[in-house]
Parts: C-alpha cells; structure tokens; sequence
C-alpha cells in the first residue's frame, strides 16, 4: 500500500480530535472504516502510530514523528490546489510567504494584508528546506531560525536579512516544577527532568544537546513537535526549549536559562532586496509586538539595557509597533 494524501488526512484528523470515533465524524465516514484505514497505514510504516485508550488516542513516539512531517506536506498540497486554481482563473496578486513555527506570524499577516494582496503561508520545521523553496521560487520569502552552532545552508542568490542577531531561548516547564519559583533556572536544576525535542527542526537537537554536555547532563530525551511538548509539559511529563515570545499558562511556566546557554539568529530571506524592503517593516512590527506581550521576554529585555520608549502605545489608533533603544 502507498500513503495518499487522504492517508494523512486521515492521521492528523485523529490526532487533531484525540479519538477515531471524533475524527471519523469529522471526516464524514464511519468510525470502522477509519480504524480499518489507520491499520493499513501503520502496517504499511511498520509500527503503531496511536495507543488505543479509554479516553482516545494518543500519538506514539512514531506517530509523532509521521504527524510533524504530514502536516507540512498536508499545507503545501493545500497551497498547491489554491494557488493552481487561481492560475486557472486569471491569477491575483499573492505574497507567498514560508515560515518557521513564530508567535510573530498572526501580527505579520495581518500587517500585510490589504486589497489586491493576499499572503498565504506555508509552515515548515526545515529553514533549509523554506530557503530552498525561495530560491526555487515557490516562495517570495521566508521567515527562519538559525540555531547557534548550525548554520543553515543559504543557496546562492538569496539575500538574508537579520530580524534578531542573537534571540535567546528559554526553558518551559510545569508551573507546579520547584525551578518554577524562580525568574531564571539554571540546568542543573533540570537535571532529573526528562527533555523533549523535535529532531525534524534544523539544528535543534545538536543545540540542546550541546547546550546539555556543556554542563555535563545527559538527560533522557523524548522526541515529538512542539505541540505535544507543550502537552506534555502541561501535564509534568518534560521540559523543552522554547522561545522567549512562548506564552506562560497557569500549568505552564515559561523562564529564563542562566546564562542564556542557547540562541538563535532570526532571518528574513528574499530573491531581492526590494522583497525584503516591503515585508521587513511589517515583521519587524509584529515581533516586537509580541515581544512586549511577554512578561518573561520583556523583563530579559530590559535586564540586557533595552527599555521601551514612553509614549508608544499598541493599539487601534497606531501601527502596532514597538520600538525599543538602548538603555545608556
């Protein structure tokens, strides 16, 4: 048997509705054929992909790692039909725009949005594979992250521009963890904590590990997206990294790393300069408006020397933007 779009489909829909008899509705077939179908599928890939519960369904460590790969591919097939329609009836004018996952993307899209322009997005965990996509020229841009120590491979052509230089990653963790308490948690406090990482993302896994040995932990690791992370941790099961935009939740707590251990740079990356010029300042805007909406971020922000300027509210009656300067 060869996986199908539909098989995908299928996956994700179960996942997404935490049990077959749900995504069977959702999908408009009978809750037996969906299971007859999900058999077919794990046979063909050689493992379960969901535990079978009284509660539902749960994705395995193998059904996490197919679900992070179907998703990207269920987008671009989805952009793929949309974009080839619009072709067929005379085109419009379209900013096609390719992003790691980002806090910034909803205040982005939103910025550039107007009549006669409609940006459409495509998710990817891969920065290499979102440049790729530019230089091939199925994208106009792409928003990406190079985690330190890993540089992405940028094909000839393309012009990068740096968003962030240097952002740093913070940890997230149960809010009931005793590290919790504190604004900055060092690793060893960690120690005893089981990690979560997605190996699908660029660099990912080499950062955290690196960042890990560094202070001697080898700590158990458990692989999944970032979604499933951010379940789990919700419920005491692990700690990942995370970015310092991420928002706390009353069974999640979001915190410094002592020492800032782990960075990324943040790049925009275009086929000119004039593609770069009229999506940077929306970005630009975007960021820093998420950025101030972080208690966690913001505090790191201004314990480094940046501090808000006075008088630049976020609202209906402005952009949006934030601007920040340099503390003297």
């Amino acid at each position: 048997m060869e996986l199908e779009v539909r098989h995908l489909r299928a996956l994700c829909a179960i996942a997404d509705a935490g049990s077959l008899h749900r995504a069977a509705r959702q999908l408009g077939v009978a809750q037996p054929t969906l299971s007859t179908q999900l058999s077919r599928i794990e046979h063909a890939l050689g493992g379960p992909l969901f535990t079978r519960e009284r509660t539902g369904c749960r994705p395995t460590p193998l059904g996490r790692t197919v679900l992070g790969r179907a998703r990207p591919l269920l987008t671009d097939m989805s952009t793929l039909v949309r974009e080839a329609r619009a072709a067929a009836a005379g085109g419009d004018s379209r900013l096609r725009i390719g992003s790691t996952a980002s806090r910034a993307l909803a205040g982005w899209l939103r910025r550039l949005r107007r009549p006669g322009l409609e940006p459409t997005l495509q998710m990817d965990v891969s920065a290499n594979a979102l440049l790729r996509r530019v230089a091939d020229g199925q994208l106009d841009v792409a928003f990406v992250h190079e985690v330190e120590g890993s540089p992405l491979h940028i094909p000839e052509g393309l012009r990068p521009r740096v968003l962030v230089e240097r952002e740093p990653q913070f940890v997230m963790l149960p809010a009931d963890h005793p590290a919790a308490v504190r604004p900055v948690v060092r690793l060893a406090d960690l120690a005893d904590d089981r990690w979560m990482i997605d190996p699908t993302v660029d660099g990912e896994w080499d950062g955290v590990h690196r960042m890990l040995r560094a202070v001697g932990l080898n700590p158990r690791v458990l692989h999944g997206d970032y979604h499933t992370a951010a379940s789990l941790v919700a419920t005491g099961e692990v700690v990942t990294v995370c970015q310092p935009s991420s928002q706390a939740r009353p069974d999640m707590a979001v915190r410094r790393l002592y020492g800032d251990p782990l960075g990324v740079r943040l790049l925009l990356a275009a086929r000119t300069r004039a593609e770069l010029d009229a999506v940077f300042p929306a970005l630009e805007d975007a960021y820093w408006e998420v950025a101030r909406q972080s208690t966690a971020y913001r505090e790191w922000l201004e314990g480094a020397g940046v501090r808000m300027l006075p008088g630049c509210p976020v609202g209906a009656a402005g952009s949006g933007r934030v601007e920040f300067v340099r503390a003297r």
